[in-house]
């Protein structure tokens, strides 16, 4: 697996990318802006970098720009933004980077573009236009879920035994409110399911009809113990 470095300076982003791509079994640093970014570079030397465009300090093209007239750019690089058109695209391979990602990123779009990414040599500046990882015409987010809304790509660890999980049969308090009532059900529900296909998020999602991204978030607001299933699968 790689060290991936995400740089974006919107938290929400850097965690949500950070949390995929680890469940992915990548080893993954985040910076905030340009000034982290290069310490962070020098420090770890990732194997592979997703760059947002659109930074408050130093844009993302412009430290591309950098770490090529350096000779520092011996590592793919993935640009990000969510304000991209085909110039922006084109700008971004002709100075070293390897692919361009509009944001809402879809999940598939996103590990596609970091396996892609990993299997081939860092771009030289000047040559990227014409990286056929992606063409940039073709650079925009597929439909569906976006990144925004997603949480992991990863497949989930092993759960217990169904005979030492939830049961398919249980009683619920209705004498609460409806969201309560409902969040209990759907709780139980889930954890039900999880535990029936040993925790697998691609079983689970397509017995339940739902997208694995959108799986893993609803799991989260109701508060399922996904640390829990990880030490199990230990």
């Amino acid at each position: 697996m790689a060290t991936i470095l995400v740089v974006d300076d919107e938290m929400g982003i850097r965690a949500l990318l950070s949390e995929i791509l680890t469940d992915e079994g990548h080893t993954v640093e985040v910076a905030e802006n340009a000034a982290n970014a290069r310490l962070v570079r020098e420090r770890l030397r990732p194997d592979l970098v997703l760059l947002d465009i659109w930074m408050p300090d130093v844009d993302g093209i412009t430290l591309l720009k950098e770490w090529g007239a350096n000779a520092q750019l011996n590592m793919p690089v993935i640009m990000m933004s969510g304000h991209g058109t085909i110039d922006t695209a084109v700008e971004a391979t002709k100075f070293g980077a390897m692919a361009f990602l509009e944001k809402p990123i879809t999940l598939q779009k996103l590990l596609r573009a970091v396996e892609q990414g990993l299997a081939k040599p860092a771009a030289r500046p000047g040559a990227g236009a014409n990286n056929n990882i992606h063409n940039p015409h073709a650079m925009h987010a597929e439909p569906g879920l976006t990144v925004e809304a997603a949480m992991t790509g990863g497949a989930m660890p092993q759960q217990p035994p169904l005979m030492l999980g939830p049961q398919s049969e249980q009683s619920f308090d209705l004498d609460r409110p409806l969201r309560e009532a409902r969040d209990a059900f759907e709780k139980s529900y889930f954890e039900f399911h999880l535990a029936q296909e040993n925790g697998s998020m691609t079983r689970v999602a397509e017995k339940t009809g739902l997208e694995r991204t959108h799986l893993y978030r609803k799991l989260k607001q109701l508060g399922v113990d996904l640390s829990r299933n990880k030490r199990n699968a230990a």
